[in-house]
């Protein structure tokens, strides 16, 4: 089959279409014929050499995918040959076929293409659990929500919305602010124009929020603590601004203040399997009748994947990039 490997960090050069063997379903997984990737943050940076391939047999990247079951493990027979599935993979998404557990493979609407699939499980998984599970976000709290472009944060946007909370989002331009406007931002602030903390205080009366979802890391993290009302929760999500944070921690102490990380890629099978319960519990019903959305930036076949990698790294997509594997 036809696969991206990583055999070496670095730019989007390093990404090359290999020849490579198709993987075996154990006794719990399918094989799935790949129709479509989801392309992440976590792919760059392991492109890159910032973030770690997972611990397991491959060298093919990739986190989501979209596709049809071809083949199934003895313990898999649940789930029907020919059904279009997509799921969380621990690695191995750039690729024709790829393995998926059978408790993570979550049946394709039928309304919705391959595309549309690839576009969705990463994201809402991810601010469920950061923002709306470690972040316990509430009705009538104020969230800050950095990167509201991305695909993660115009999934948090909507969903902090829905349940009732006040949304504070950065981006960094007009039309990506104007956009999560439209999706239910209450405050967009962009990072380029100034001190986002200047401007969340402002927004704020000086009163600071509840939660913050944090891509950014290091460099702004004392920022955050001192924007964090007491009770706050700041939920670590990303290091984009550097993972080696200095601060003075007699911030929290009055203000009783949690920080918390979060990675999905790490978890469990069984601890993803739950997750994904709750997803198909919570979100899925409300992607499928429209009353929150999946954003689709643009696709990309899977040979330019080099192209889709240039866009995340240079921040130019609102939403999620898709590669379409034919």
């Amino acid at each position: 089959m036809r696969a991206i490997e990583v055999w070496e960090t670095g730019g989007p050069e390093v990404l090359k279409l290999r020849e490579v063997p198709r993987p075996e379903p154990g006794p719990e997984e399918v094989l799935v014929r790949v129709r479509a990737v989801g392309v992440n943050r976590a792919d760059a940076m392991i492109r890159d050499g910032s973030y770690p391939l997972a611990v397991t047999n491959t060298r093919i990247i990739g986190l989501e995918i979209a596709g049809d079951v071809v083949a199934r493990g003895e313990r898999a027979n649940a789930i029907a040959l020919g059904a279009r599935v997509f799921g969380l993979v621990p690695g191995g998404a750039y690729a024709e076929y790829a393995v998926l557990d059978a408790g993570l493979a979550v049946p394709i609407p039928d309304a919705w293409s391959y595309v549309d699939a690839a576009a969705v499980i990463e994201v809402f998984c991810t601010a469920e659990e950061t923002m709306l599970g470690l972040g316990r976000l509430k009705a009538g709290e104020t969230v800050l929500i950095h990167a509201g472009g991305s695909g993660v944060g115009t999934a948090a946007i909507q969903m902090a919305k829905h349940i009732g909370a006040r949304v504070i989002f950065t981006a960094g331009s007009a039309e990506k602010i104007a956009r999560s406007r439209a999706l239910g931002g209450d405050v967009g602030i962009d990072y380029k124009a100034g001190d986002f903390a200047d401007a969340v205080r402002a927004a704020t009366g000086g009163e600071g929020v509840d939660v913050i979802e944090d891509f950014i890391g290091a460099s702004a993290f004392q920022r955050h603590l001192a924007l964090l009302k007491p009770k706050g929760r700041l939920v670590l999500v990303g290091s984009l601004g550097g993972s080696d944070a200095a601060f003075d921690m007699r911030v929290m102490f009055p203000k009783r203040l949690q920080i918390l990380g979060f990675s999905l890629r790490n978890q469990s099978i069984a601890e993803k399997r739950a997750i994904t319960a709750r997803f198909r519990e919570r979100w899925l019903p409300l992607l499928v009748t429209e009353r929150i959305r999946h954003i689709v930036d643009r696709t990309f076949p899977l040979a330019a994947a080099a192209a889709a990698h240039r866009v995340i790294d240079a921040n130019q997509n609102y939403g999620k990039v898709i590669l379409t594997v034919d």
